[in-house]
């Protein structure tokens, strides 16, 4: 029975994980769980799972879900904030830290579970966009392993079993297209929160059902399969296919192609991670060709989707500006999701703030510098829109 800690578990994907938890009680246990600000969840959470310890990452919060669970026997430790957080993630005899925190705020847990030596299920693309340069020299210091649990790197990952070193030659991420996939351009300045959330295919949270309307999702994602997979950025390419059934493929030296394929489905990447490498036979419903009809490709629009190409430039750039750009779009799909700044703001403050950090993009960074460089572009981003305040309920960028 492998021991799991899950950071993030009111979340989409740590809801996910738990469900396969409970579906295969003979495979999995949980040690650990750390989730945001959810008392109620995280309190129903803990009294079904029994974990060793738990924290929420909002300290106010702290009394209230000790009160949630004061008639449970045993207790479990209970801590609060981001050292609480923090010391779930190297906390006991997990074998596995699933990390489903969402942004930047899940970087400094992903490295002290590995400082601890336990193998990393990667939820959270954000640990090598942003920390990449810090977090990859840590997994192979510390001997660990780190196992892609979103699904285009779960595909990219399973299509390489077996494959000899140096017979990898690109990567197809396959993408949605999102909220806005069929929309006109000229639209898009109309655009609502309640339609950027509208995803055609899959269940996410809303900061994530965002990146994927603005395709910044798919822009990370090209950075940490550089990271993941160590291929030039010239050597991966993103493809629009609406019905995600091909969750990535990878082209081999002989031009031979390698896809994935299945249902909409997280819980199918995040199994592999937690079984790898097994496969653990499962009764959800099993991929139908027939049921799931044409499977269509088209390339990306850029003149729709510009973050993708922040993304590209940030990612060949280097040191902290991926951080940067990391940073930039939390902050600005925060002032969106608020109704503060407009859809269409959101790449126009990305590519400022990453126009303004060229001179001082740091080659080689460390920790301390990915984190200051993460503050600085929120900051910034802050600053731009604050000062365009308008009475208008929304910031037009110009």
């Amino acid at each position: 029975m492998k021991a799991i800690t899950l950071l993030g578990s009111t979340g989409s994907i740590g809801t996910q994980t738990l469900d396969i938890v409970s579906q295969y009680p003979d495979q999995f246990r949980i040690v650990g769980l750390a989730a945001g600000n959810n008392v109620e969840m995280l309190a129903a959470q803990i009294r079904q799972f029994r974990p060793s310890i738990a924290a929420i990452a909002s300290e106010d919060k702290l009394p209230a879900l000790q009160a949630a669970i004061q008639d449970l026997n045993p207790q479990p430790i209970l801590l609060a904030g981001i050292a609480g957080v923090i010391e779930v993630a190297r906390y006991g005899d997990a074998e596995t830290v699933v990390t489903g925190i969402v942004g930047c705020a899940g970087l400094l847990p992903t490295i002290a579970a590995i400082e601890a030596g336990k193998d990393i299920a990667l939820a959270n693309k954000e640990t090598l966009i942003a920390g990449g340069p810090v977090v990859l020299p840590l997994v192979e210091k510390h001997g660990v392993k780190l196992l892609p649990a979103d699904s285009e790197h779960s595909a990219i990952f399973q299509c390489l079993q077996g494959v000899p070193k140096g017979g990898l030659r690109k990567i197809l991420l396959t993408a949605s297209g999102g909220a806005f996939r069929d929309w006109p351009v000229e639209k898009l300045p109309e655009v609502t929160v309640a339609d950027a959330l509208k995803h055609p295919n899959w269940s996410m949270g809303r900061k994530i059902t965002v990146d994927s309307a603005t395709l910044m999702n798919k822009g990370l994602e090209v950075i940490e399969a550089h990271f993941l997979f160590g291929l030039d950025y010239n050597d991966i390419e993103i493809v629009i296919h609406p019905q995600s059934i091909i969750h990535s493929l990878i082209e081999l030296q002989d031009t031979s192609v390698l896809a994935q394929l299945g249902w909409p489905d997280m819980r199918l990447p995040l199994l592999y991670a937690l079984s790898w490498p097994g496969r653990i036979y499962t009764n959800w419903e099993r991929l139908n060709l027939v049921k799931a009809g044409n499977l269509t490709f088209r390339e990306p629009d850029h003149q729709k989707y510009p973050c993708m190409q922040l993304a590209y430039a940030a990612g060949k750039a280097g040191g902290s500006m991926p951080a940067v750009l990391n940073a930039a779009n939390e902050q600005a799909v925060a002032l969106f999701l608020a109704e503060k700044i407009r859809f269409l703001d959101i790449p126009r403050c990305i590519e400022s703030v990453c126009d303004r950090h060229q001179n001082d993009n740091c080659a080689n960074p460390s920790l301390d510098d990915i984190l200051a460089a993460d503050q600085w572009a929120r900051q910034e981003v802050l600053t731009a829109t604050k000062n365009l305040e308008t009475h208008s309920p929304m910031i037009s960028l110009h």
